[in-house]
């Protein structure tokens, strides 16, 4: 790979404005208003990879914004990384609170970028680490360096839910064959502790209800004879959890997949400082489940939160009622193996097992993910573990993502392939808020670092 870091070198300068280009149009799929800056996005991206060397660039359509496909087949003999992105972005709503415009890209420097970064919605999430992938391509090609075949899938609504997606891949199975996928859109740990995700925890999404008289009543001519579904929602909330703060549905535990000692250690070596996590939230102490540290809490172990409650009156002043009703959502995040719909049933179950007489609940399930984890032998990890080392002088750290991301559990359904998540973007690079920015060291660096994953997995898959 001497030639193609060669090229990257000298063409530096030159990668940075094209993102800034691509930056400037705003393809805000949420927006209906942005519907033609979306295209005209697809279309600069098709025309990047067609220039950069793909062959059989396609805008392919949707029912909704498209999806651009390219491709480079060398061999039949060699093996096919799919690299899959999403070029659309999220609103930039509040706009008020961004310091510069934010299609307008600027670069400035920052206490954790003292070499620079891009300001602009979209600089980390997703087009500018979408775009390492394509200039790491042109590079390999122009240096006559590519060791593998490579396809490109770069959707348009990504941040939307990405809604068309699965019929696009439902529909070109053959065409998306390949022997894994590469996803940058997640982070690493710090400059100078590069990390690999290796897990994505899974969702189920409730809402609840619990209904006790047919109206609302008077406290003072009520209260204390029928039930109150207030109360009587926080009692069942409650005890969802035990005193090791261990989830209480029956069967919940199950299927959770529980980490190898050596898996676990190697999630240990990510640098955590508990009082620099309590002064960043402004509270006294961390919480949770019981013989688990904080980072396995919000990784590997299933979670079970309120997201809201409301009933009654909320409103100036006061009214002295007991409501009819009492309302809440809630978010259960799945670990390997849970099955998102097994455990939205069970919580069903037990949630109406358990509301008392005088009251009657409600479940309605809103939405669910798959979990999804690749494993630290896979020759894909092996392959970015040895990516990372050549360009960050040091072995990265496997981590599980407390997040979810659907799609990667959907690519390993229907294609059976795995996906290999090496991000470069940081936590403090604000994505999906006001001024969003994106580290050029991160940029140049991961640019940098996938020609050698195309490397080492060539040269893995060879043995």
């Amino acid at each position: 790979m001497e030639a193609t870091q060669a090229y990257i070198a000298e063409h530096k300068e030159r990668f940075l404005q094209e993102l800034i280009e691509l930056l400037k149009i705003p393809s805000v799929s949420a927006d209906p208003a942005y519907a033609g800056d979306v295209r005209k996005t697809a279309e600069e991206v098709a025309a990047r990879l067609k220039s950069a060397g793909a062959d059989n660039v396609e805008i392919c359509e949707t029912n909704g914004y498209p999806i651009v496909y390219a491709d480079k087949i060398m061999s039949a003999d060699l093996p096919t990384v799919l690299v899959y992105g999403h070029y659309d972005v999220q609103p930039a709503d509040p706009i008020e609170l961004w310091t510069s415009p934010p299609f307008d890209p600027v670069v400035k420097e920052t206490e954790i970028h003292p070499e620079g970064a891009v300001f602009a919605r979209g600089a980390c999430d997703d087009k500018g680490q979408m775009f390492m992938h394509v200039k790491a391509f042109e590079a390999m090609m122009q240096s006559d360096e590519l060791p593998c075949n490579v396809k490109f899938m770069i959707e348009g609504e990504e941040e939307v839910g990405s809604e068309h997606l699965g019929e696009f891949v439902r529909a070109n199975i053959e065409k998306l064959k390949a022997d894994v996928i590469l996803i940058s859109d997640t982070g690493m740990l710090a400059n100078d502790v590069p990390s690999i995700t290796t897990g994505l925890r899974g969702l189920s999404y409730v809402e609840v209800e619990v209904t006790g008289p047919n109206r609302d009543l008077h406290s003072g001519l009520y209260g204390g004879c029928v039930a109150n579904p207030i109360n009587i929602l926080c009692d069942m909330i409650a005890s969802l959890h035990d005193e090791n703060n261990q989830i209480t549905v029956p069967g919940f535990y199950d299927k959770v997949v529980r980490l190898s000692d050596e898996e676990r250690a190697e999630m240990a070596r990510a640098p955590f400082s508990k009082e620099a996590y309590c002064k960043a939230l402004d509270i006294e102490d961390v919480y949770g489940e019981k013989g688990y540290s904080t980072m396995e809490r919000g990784s590997i172990r299933p979670t079970l939160d309120v997201n809201g409650m409301w009933g009654g009156y909320t409103g100036e002043g006061a009214k002295t009622v007991i409501p009819s009703k009492a309302y809440a959502k809630i978010s259960m995040r799945l670990v390997p193996d849970q099955i998102p719909d097994e455990i939205t049933k069970l919580f069903k179950d037990h949630f109406e097992s358990i509301a008392p007489k005088g009251t009657r609940v409600k479940v309605t399930p809103h939405h669910v993910g798959e979990p999804a984890v690749t494993p630290i032998n896979f020759e894909g990890y092996q392959a970015a573990s040895i990516a990372y080392e050549k360009t960050f002088g040091k072995k990265p750290i496997p981590v599980r993502s407390g997040g979810s991301i659907p799609i990667v559990a959907m690519f390993e359904k229907v294609l059976g392939l795995k996906t290999i998540l090496m991000g470069f973007g940081l936590d403090s690079d604000a994505i999906h808020s006001p001024n969003e920015h994106y580290g050029l060291f991160n940029y140049y660096r991961g640019i940098e670092t996938i020609p050698h994953f195309f490397d080492s997995y060539a040269n893995l898959m060879k043995q």
